[in-house]
């Protein structure tokens, strides 16, 4: 019961009482004596019966008790050697002792094995990055594990180098590289644009690999250079590669493929999942099992930032407002390019404004042309496929700095790439295979929906 009904009921009652009183006040005194009285006469009659404590027999006991073994324990606790085991990223400034001391290793003996030893010393070699974690007893390493990507490019995003250094019983050191295949987990993302889209992906805590990816299978889909919109949502169902269970670190490597997606921009919901029919090698569909790979690319690049789009600009080089009849990707000197389609080489060299060029012919009276290359990879009157590197962006010819200018023409005449990319012909799932994608479709449909709800009670 409240408080405050108990106190309203002691209240009401003592009131009552009062009124008693002013009503009877001679019959209520005669029950209060009377009541006195009898209790009384029950503690007289009660009271005899109980026994003198003086009278009660006393008894002293005396028992000695060992003290426990302190000194056993003590001693014990002196040898007692807790095993720990810490782990942190290489980085590029390490040296052998200073990789171990983040460690909380203090051993001179496993600082010389890691700077003498040749599998040891890769260790520390190569780019920074690496995962470690050492198991150590009394500030000595006993066990230190690296994992880092595959040594050789062929098995890097399938393979991970597992480095171990080991102490034996007789304090000896011994060291152990050897490649170990990746493990992929399921997992859920889900975001929503505030600014960029990698920025809402890194809110989301996603990969980087599978950001590039989103961009790359809805880059036909969404401009992202000038219809993302603030608002924009986007939910993944995606595989994320580990390392002996542990999520790794480096670079795009660390994501595998994106298994299914839902973006949502201003409004309009594009859907895709990944599904491979038998005898083929898989590839994205929308829901209703159109393909979402298409005759061209949407960009000669992985997902990049635009400087300059299909539209009037100022030149910086001639210091005049011209038409800007392609579409410039500012990126790092030796970024990989890309061919957007299949076709034939038909000029690879210098090309005065253009520097190092190469210019693609594609079927129905299409070319593509890559121009201010550092590097060209393709010969003319070679066939290129769809996805095959042509060189690698620069800065030659008449260019202020590294980027790649692409130009898409029809019959000789400048298009849009991106207008292009969306209007080339697709295929769908056929007829054999619709059951099973119907089913798988469905499935990835239901855990995209459920994304934001789940990745929401993850991060609470």
């Amino acid at each position: 019961m409240p408080l405050s009904s108990l106190d309203q009921l002691v209240a009401r009652a003592w009131r009552r009482t009062e009124s008693v009183l002013q009503r009877h006040p001679r019959r209520l005194t005669a029950v209060v004596v009377a009541a006195l009285t009898s209790a009384g006469v029950t503690a007289f009659a009660i009271a005899p019966l109980a026994p003198d404590a003086a009278d009660l027999p006393r008894r002293l006991i005396s028992e000695s008790i060992a003290p426990a073994a302190l000194d056993a324990q003590l001693k014990a606790l002196e040898e007692f050697s807790p095993e720990l085991y810490r782990s942190d990223l290489t980085r590029s400034s390490d040296t052998a002792d200073a990789l171990l001391r983040r460690l909380g290793i203090d051993d001179t003996e496993a600082a010389a094995f890691l700077r003498s030893d040749p599998t040891a010393r890769t260790i520390l070699e190569g780019r920074p990055g690496k995962m470690s974690k050492a198991l150590t007893a009394n500030g000595r390493l006993q066990e230190l594990t690296v994992r880092a990507p595959a040594a050789s490019a062929a098995q890097q995003g399938s393979h991970f180098t597992r480095i171990s250094v080991r102490r034996a019983a007789d304090g000896q050191f011994t060291a152990l590289s050897e490649q170990v295949p990746l493990a992929a987990e399921v997992r859920l993302g889900s975001g929503t644009i505030l600014s960029t889209l990698f920025a809402a992906a890194d809110e989301s805590r996603l990969p980087d690999g599978i950001t590039s990816q989103l961009a790359e299978l809805f880059s036909t889909d969404i401009d992202f250079r000038r219809e993302l919109k603030r608002g924009d949502t986007f939910s993944v169902l995606y595989e994320a590669l580990t390392a002996d269970g542990e999520p790794i670190t480096w670079g795009s490597s660390s994501s595998g493929r994106l298994l299914a997606a839902q973006f949502v921009n201003n409004g309009k919901r594009y859907d895709a999942v990944w599904f491979q029919e038998p005898g083929s090698k898989g590839g994205y569909f929308s829901l209703d099992g159109s393909s979402k790979s298409r005759a061209f690319l949407a960009s000669p690049m992985a997902f990049s930032r635009v400087s300059s789009g299909f539209a009037m600009r100022f030149h910086p080089v001639l210091q005049s407002w011209r038409r800007h009849l392609g579409v410039d990707y500012p990126a790092p000197t030796g970024t990989p390019v890309r061919a957007v389609g299949d076709g034939i080489v038909t000029f690879s060299g210098w090309q005065n404004g253009y520097g190092n060029v190469v210019i693609v012919q594609h079927a129905g009276g299409r070319e593509t042309r890559y121009a201010h290359l550092s590097r060209i990879d393709a010969r003319r009157g070679a066939r290129v496929d769809q996805g095959q590197s042509l060189g690698a962006v620069g800065a030659t010819g008449w260019a202020t700095g590294p980027h790649l200018h692409f130009e898409f023409l029809v019959n000789d005449r400048h298009v849009d790439p991106v207008t292009m990319a969306r209007s080339s012909e697709s295929v769908t799932v056929s007829t054999a295979a619709r059951a099973r994608f119907t089913e798988t479709a469905q499935t990835a449909s239901a855990q995209l929906a459920a994304a934001p709800a789940a990745i929401g009670a993850r991060f609470e």
